[in-house]
């Protein structure tokens, strides 16, 4: 009787101790993913930052191209105030695409393209995007990790008696849009 009670105490304390393991991974991961999400946040600002700079500068050389600048502007707003992944991934696209138009005008003055604060600009924005591309594959890898973590059996049975729940990838919406913006000269 007594080495019966000693084994069922064994593999009860194995399985508190698993499912405490499990847990604590679980909690790694979610945060991790956060943490992710907030490199992006991080870089997006600096994008944020950067475009008012970059319209301004633009609008100096090309007085008449109006509705080109709007478009910049609600695009950034949109992005700015997008909420969950889906919509910020949509609205950055969004964004993406109008500073494609920009830089499109931006051609067709040369002064513009010889301009020293332009050059500096659009060099500040082709590292943010570049820093942008990596904080999404990092934020998708930890997006990868935690749903497989919640996915596979039998770690999915604390998945889900402790609420944990997917989160969503950060993707671009179609082939046009995962093309980078174009800041040559």
């Amino acid at each position: 009787m007594g080495i019966l009670l000693i084994i069922v105490l064994v593999a009860i304390v194995a399985a508190v101790l698993w499912v405490i393991g499990v847990f604590n991974s679980l909690v790694v991961l979610k945060n991790r993913a956060k943490e992710a999400w907030a490199d992006i946040d991080v870089q997006l600002k600096r994008r944020y930052d950067l475009i008012p700079n970059l319209v301004e500068t633009v609008k100096g050389y090309a007085t008449h191209e109006r509705e080109l600048f709007e478009k910049v502007t609600q695009a950034r707003a949109s992005a700015m105030s997008a909420q969950g992944t889906g919509a910020k991934a949509e609205a950055e696209n969004a964004l993406s695409g109008t500073l494609k138009s920009l830089f499109a005008v931006a051609e067709n003055y040369p002064e513009l393209k010889a301009s020293q604060n332009f050059l500096a600009l659009q060099n500040e924005l082709t590292d943010t995007e570049d820093k942008i591309q990596a904080a999404r594959r990092f934020y998708n890898t930890n997006v990868r990790d935690l749903s497989i973590k919640i996915e596979i059996f039998p770690a999915n049975l604390i998945a889900n008696a402790f609420g944990f729940k997917q989160m969503e990838l950060f993707q671009t919406a179609n082939d046009a849009e995962k093309q980078p913006v174009s800041v040559k000269f």
